[in-house]
């Protein structure tokens, strides 16, 4: 579970990059995070994964409190970052056992899952090469695959779709409705409307820092002026009729 209560951010002392955004995710749910750029998701994802400092509000992933105990809030979770171009110089294997290391997870449990997900994501032929040879996909893949090692109970995806291929994609919208369905949590942005469309159980709109709607696409129609396509509400709701 996911709770943000009245979070604010500040940037400069005079850009209000998020303003007193409340919202919750239960267990069992998929999460869409939807606005334009620039709209304030990358910088509440970073404020819930305790990256940036809030300035006012309180966060708490599984009940446990970011700003109080930040350590035992961040075991509750898995962040993918919207770029993967990062631990270049691991291997794959390497990188994937380095982020199980991170949290204690046995080597023998830790096998078992990175074979699972290296089949899942057809990986197994380069874990043993350097991730700077790696294209954006696969990046994507061995990032994703690291910080789902260790089995956390909430999923926190920033734009995770970027670059994949369309059978990794299926596979990674295919593992979030297994993750949830088994009574757990996941929270992921996109800039794909469809597959928010699709996939999520609900979805917030964040426009200039605020919330403009946070419900079902059902209730979403309900609200909108239009009662049409995800696309034409998203516009509606962001001032770009």
């Amino acid at each position: 579970m996911i709770e943000l209560n009245a979070v604010s951010k500040t940037y400069n002392g005079t850009v209000k990059a998020v303003d007193n955004l409340s919202l919750s995710v239960p267990k069992g749910e998929i999460f869409g995070f939807l606005g334009p750029n620039g709209a304030g998701k990358t910088t509440t994802i970073k404020m819930m994964t305790g990256i940036h400092r809030i300035d006012h509000g309180t966060i708490r992933i599984n009940g446990v409190d970011m700003g109080s105990n930040p350590l035992e809030a961040k075991k509750q979770f898995g962040y993918v970052p919207d770029s993967p171009d990062m631990f270049l110089r691991l291997k794959g294997i390497e990188y994937l056992n380095f982020m199980a290391d991170m949290y204690d997870v046995p080597r023998d449990v830790r096998q078992s899952r990175i074979d699972g997900f290296a089949a899942r994501f057809d990986m197994q032929r380069v874990l043993s090469d350097p991730i700077q040879s790696y294209s954006h996909g696969m990046r994507q893949k061995i990032i994703i695959m690291g910080v789902l090692v260790h089995n956390p109970p909430v999923w926190i995806l920033d734009e995770p779709l970027t670059g994949l291929d369309p059978k990794s994609s299926f596979t990674l919208k295919e593992m979030m409705r297994e993750h949830a369905d088994s009574g757990k949590a996941v929270f992921f942005s996109t800039h794909v409307l469809e597959v928010a469309e699709k996939l999520c159980d609900r979805v917030a709109i964040i426009n200039r820092g605020v919330i403009q709607f946070c419900g079902t696409f059902r209730e979403l129609q309900e609200h909108s002026k239009t009662n049409a396509s995800l696309e034409s509400m998203f516009l509606e709701m962001t001032g770009h009729e």
